[in-house]
């Protein structure tokens, strides 16, 4: 009898274990990345691609889609709008049979395109929305940064890519469309991605901000804007660091800077002065102290280059300047990199 409700009791405990279980389970899923929390789950979502949105609309509308090929800049929206418009053209419930995605993480030589993208190309599509709406008879398969795929694999897909266009429709993503090779991209509709207005970018910075309940100055949202480079995503993860780092605090801009690895202004402010004014005893230092604070040399050089550019020099200047930037770092890329700065600036 003991034993009897000894094991209903432990059988009574289980449920309050699961519900735990469940709970927490409920808190890992909140805590995701702010770049996957806020990505566009719509096509009106997309910021700064009116072109491409608008082009996507009316080919969804008549429920017909070409093969795709998204190029540009990274951060720029290219991932985020082929699944909004899956998502748009399936639903929910028949996204996750309908489409197929490939990225850099997967192995995608010529036996993976020959196997796993001809295998899920050559299924048959089945099923219908539960809300009514028309559901195109083909599925997607999504290859991120196709780039960087074999040319031997790429030209195992253009077969399939003729054989299987009944049932399936190809969407490459890539950030140099000129590593593709020809008869792939004739096959596509090329659509550019343009890197992100610096308004469009402080517009959804802004927004987290206030969904998350964040403190901010206008100069950490700028300096956020400046070191992303176009790229939101890049922006949106260094303000998540920033407000893990500084949970009482506001986002500041030396908070960005440091968590972003550039060199402060300051600094490169004054490494100028000293190239117009200084002696080579005095650059050396100041190279020297940088280099010492652990600052990458291409990252100087890069912001150097920025500083030049809207510096109060002529166009002959800037471009003397820049060229012997050029070529010193041509030149020097196996050297010290306080040597190939001080070579530079001299």
């Amino acid at each position: 009898m003991q034993a009897f409700l000894k094991g209903t009791s432990t059988q009574g405990t289980r449920p309050l274990k699961e519900k735990g279980a469940g709970t927490s389970g409920e808190k890992k899923q909140k805590s995701v990345p702010w770049v996957e929390k806020y990505r566009p789950k719509c096509m009106e979502e997309v910021a700064f691609q009116e072109e491409v949105v608008a082009v996507l609309k009316k080919t969804i509308k008549g429920a017909d889609l070409p093969n795709l090929l998204f190029y540009g800049p990274p951060g720029t929206g290219k991932t985020s709008t082929i699944l909004a418009a899956a998502r748009e053209l399936y639903g929910p419930e028949l996204y996750r049979q309908r489409v197929l995605e490939l990225n850099a993480s997967d192995e995608r030589g010529i036996q993976v395109v020959r196997e796993k993208v001809k295998r899920f190309a050559q299924l048959t599509v089945a099923g219908h929305r539960t809300d009514g709406k028309p559901c195109p008879p083909f599925k997607i398969i999504i290859l991120d940064e196709a780039d960087s795929m074999t040319n031997a694999a790429q030209a195992a897909l253009r077969r399939t890519m003729e054989k299987e266009s009944r049932t399936t429709r190809f969407c490459l993503i890539c950030n140099y469309v000129s590593r593709i090779i020809e008869p792939l991209t004739s096959r596509c509709s090329k659509f550019r991605f343009k890197p992100l207005a610096n308004q469009v970018q402080e517009e959804r910075l802004l927004e987290i901000c206030y969904k998350e309940n964040l403190k901010y100055s206008k100069e950490g949202i700028a300096a956020l804007v400046k070191v992303s480079e176009g790229d939101l995503r890049k922006a949106i993860t260094f303000l998540q660091s920033a407000a893990r780092l500084n949970t009482d605090n506001e986002i500041t801009e030396s908070a960005v800077i440091e968590i972003a690895g550039v060199v402060p202004p300051k600094m490169i402010d004054n490494l100028l002065k000293i190239c117009y004014k200084g002696t080579f005893e005095k650059l050396e230092i100041a190279v020297r102290n940088m280099v010492d604070e652990g600052y990458a040399a291409t990252q100087i050089i890069n912001q150097l280059h920025e500083a030049i550019i809207e510096e109060e020099l002529n166009d002959k200047q800037k471009s003397a300047i820049t060229e012997k930037m050029a070529v010193g770092v041509s030149k020097g890329h196996n050297l010290h990199c306080g040597n190939i700065i001080i070579s530079i600036m001299l």
